[in-house]
């Protein structure tokens, strides 16, 4: 891999890792970072992740989303397989729609420090409801912060046509 140094690549035990074994249960710890090549530019990286399922605290029924993750890296970045894994992990948590989303932001922030990130949970109706939660977070006191600010008040200023849920 071009522009990684071989101890970064090995210090990854996910990537790669033919015996991958899967957590049922919210797992954070399986989440890895690497450095970031490019710190000093600004850039998205997004992933889309039209697999994600959780369990609806009160029933116990399986909710389903595509989760989408932007964010602005800044020293660290998420390896994704391991993010693969994490999100995996949700499969048998029971938390509610807006738990998941923040729970997901939160770790993320924890283990890469960002400059930006946003997590939108798109999930599909369940009695005749669809629920998006949105959450963001810019680095306090950069302008990332501010940016943070104005994409919350605008994420949604252009809903999507919904004819697929």
């Amino acid at each position: 891999m071009a522009g990684r140094k071989e101890d970064e690549l090995t210090s990854l035990s996910s990537l790669g890792n033919q015996a991958t074994t899967y957590a049922f249960d919210y797992a954070p710890e399986v989440l890895e970072a690497f450095d970031n090549n490019y710190p000093d530019r600004d850039y998205f990286v997004k992933f889309n992740c039209p697999e994600f399922t959780t369990l609806c605290p009160k029933t116990g029924q399986p909710d389903f989303a595509t989760i989408y993750i932007s964010y602005i890296p800044d020293q660290k970045m998420v390896e994704s397989k391991s993010l693969k894994l994490y999100l995996f992990s949700y499969r048998n948590y029971g938390g509610f729609h807006e738990d998941s989303v923040n729970m997901i932001m939160n770790d993320l922030i924890e283990l890469m420090d960002p400059r930006y990130i946003e997590v939108w949970g798109k999930f599909t109706p369940r009695g005749g409801i669809s629920i998006d939660p949105y959450c963001n977070y810019g680095k306090p006191g950069t302008k990332y912060e501010k940016m943070a600010e104005q994409r919350l008040m605008q994420h949604d200023l252009y809903p999507e046509k919904i004819d697929n849920r």
